[in-house]
């Protein structure tokens, strides 16, 4: 009897090791939703910050593969229900980030319907993905302080008005345990410097991405280390 304990200990510890190391080498799945500030409009594909971020995971020891950005120039979050989220469904994602509401600010949407819209995009999220705290939210930045800001501003204050929406979105995240990473304070920056806006004066540069995720690794690195 003895002899057979001893036989099938090792086993056992053995299993477990190779079911450690599969679960290990099985790579991040990344799906980033957004808008243009995720595609990373006013710079090249490769300097948009979902893609920065995905480099320094895998620098960092985490595999990840960024397998789908199906973010959009103009998506508002029914844009992001209608259109990405269905792209989401089919990525098989474990690890998601969420950077939208600026054109629903832009177009006059209220507060209530943006809080609905974003409630919606978090529940479906969570439901879909294998651990429902591989959300990470980024607040809206503030364009008001471009050059071309005030353009799309329709006589309101943009800083206020984003900065409400920012509110929503803490609030939900908070409801939800889940983590933001502010980027509204850092992108003030953008305000009479070139070098941190885009050649067309709204969006922000390849410097000024980089600066978001600067922000936006050390929180996604602590989510997916848990």
């Amino acid at each position: 009897m003895l002899k057979k304990l001893l036989i099938i200990v090792p086993v056992l510890i053995l299993s477990g090791f190779a079911m450690y190391n599969t679960k290990q080498d099985t790579p991040i799945k990344y799906v980033a939703l957004g808008d243009s500030y995720t595609i990373g409009t006013g710079a090249n594909p490769t300097e948009a910050w979902p893609v920065l971020l995905t480099k320094h995971l895998n620098d960092a020891g985490i595999k990840t593969e960024l397998v789908a950005n199906p973010s959009k120039n103009g998506f508002s979050t029914q844009n992001l229900i209608d259109m990405e989220l269905p792209v989401f469904d089919k990525s098989g994602a474990t690890f998601a980030t969420l950077l939208i509401g600026v054109n629903d600010w832009v177009r006059e949407v209220n507060t209530a319907t943006y809080t609905k819209n974003l409630i919606h995009i978090l529940d479906h999220v969570q439901k879909a993905l294998p651990n429902k705290k591989n959300i990470l939210l980024i607040t809206i930045p503030d364009f008001g302080v471009t050059p071309q800001g005030a353009y799309y501003a329709n006589d309101r204050d943009v800083s206020k008005g984003i900065t409400e929406f920012n509110n929503i979105i803490k609030a939900e995240a908070q409801k939800r345990g889940l983590e933001v990473v502010d980027i509204f304070e850092l992108s003030k920056g953008m305000k009479d410097n070139a070098e941190l806006t885009a050649k067309d004066g709204l969006h922000p540069s390849a410097k000024e991405y980089a600066l978001w995720e600067t922000l936006i690794f050390p929180v996604a690195k602590s989510v997916l280390g848990k």
